[in-house]
């Protein structure tokens, strides 16, 4: 509502701007009230036009436009006072337009060499003004980075609908880009997986709750390196953690001493905990690696290998936990069959 009343109260002052400029000037009879009062009404509204079609804008950017503009031109007038002086001694008869020339090109490319440069070091540094920062809130206390492998996976969208991860998602430019590459594959079960997570990675920006960001700015040290490199090196520069469910990136990491979320680890951690001698009833799917082995699985996926169990596939027996197997890789379950189930 009050971007509509800022508009309104835009466009009437426009009206009444045109309606002054364009007010009959006996002095130019060339004048024609109606053109000028049509351009500056025009102008206005192809201006409220831009700013309503430009729905979302980014505060950095506008900041390092306005910061580039003042930086731009304080430069400007700090040669122009250097260039002044030489120019008053000239006898070059057109040196004020030649002054005039060099200041207006100065102007225009020192504005936009400093607003190229903050852009791309945006990232790198904020503008603080006393008790004001012109930057974004940043939820949490460390940022997450988002691996390929964990978008295609999907279960991080159904992780931050829990509310769990009050931190900001960053998703990286090259990790964009490898899972485009891997949605346009000519594999057709590669590119359903990477169409999987371009559909995960649209609900996590179209969701509300989630502060979504995607990391346009690479650094040195990171070329020619691979992706899974890339994003531990991304980590530690922003000292952020790396969300995964790779086995090997999550060894990498730690060896560089960057911290990692191992959704797989989460899963395992939610998991209900089976101690040695419980009894639990499971349902024989296949035949095991080893003789008489049988194989089960509960209803959260979790694998179980039954010993003696090979003559009951088909079956769902009742066993007794001998073990259970914990990695980063999942949860195993080790038991030893009892006899049939019991049915109620």
């Amino acid at each position: 509502m009050e971007l509509w009343i800022l508009r309104a109260a835009f466009l009437a002052t426009a009206v009444g701007l045109g309606v002054s400029l364009g007010s009959p000037d006996t002095a130019d009879p060339l004048n024609n009230p109606w053109s000028t009062f049509a351009a500056v009404v025009i102008s206005a509204f192809v201006v409220v036009g831009a700013d309503i079609a430009i729905a979302r804008k980014r505060i950095e950017l506008i900041t390092c436009v306005y910061f580039g503009i003042i930086i731009g031109l304080f430069l400007t007038y700090v040669v122009s006072l250097v260039l002044t002086p030489l120019f008053e001694n000239s006898v070059n008869p057109n040196k004020e337009q030649m002054l005039n020339a060099i200041q207006l090109v100065l102007g225009i490319s020192l504005c936009y060499a400093c607003i190229s440069l903050l852009i791309q070091t945006k990232d790198d540094f904020r503008f603080i003004i006393p008790y004001v920062e012109f930057s974004k809130e940043v939820k949490g206390t460390k940022s997450f980075i988002l691996d390929t492998s964990v978008i295609i996976d999907g279960r991080i969208a159904d992780l931050v609908e829990t509310k769990v991860l009050d931190s900001q998602l960053i998703i990286p430019r090259f990790v964009l880009g490898e899972l485009q590459g891997i949605a346009d594959s000519s594999d057709k079960l590669r590119r359903s997986r990477g169409r999987r997570g371009l559909d995960v990675l649209n609900a996590l920006r179209t969701n509300e709750n989630v502060d979504l960001k995607i990391y346009d700015h690479e650094h040195a040290e990171m070329a020619d390196q691979p992706v899974d490199m890339k994003l531990v090196l991304l980590a530690k520069h922003l000292e952020g953690k790396v969300v995964t469910g790779d086995y090997n990136l999550n060894k990498v990491a730690k060896i560089h001493n960057v911290s990692v979320i191992n959704l797989n680890d989460i899963a395992n951690a939610l998991k209900p905990i089976l101690l040695p001698g419980e009894h639990i009833d499971v349902r024989i799917i296949k035949a095991g690696e080893e003789q008489n082995q049988g194989i089960g699985y509960l209803d959260d996926g979790t694998m179980i290998v039954v010993e003696s169990a090979r003559d009951h596939i088909g079956e769902t027996v009742n066993i007794s936990v001998t073990s259970v197997l914990q990695t980063s890789a999942g949860r195993m379950i080790f038991g030893r069959y009892e006899g049939a189930a019991n049915k109620t």
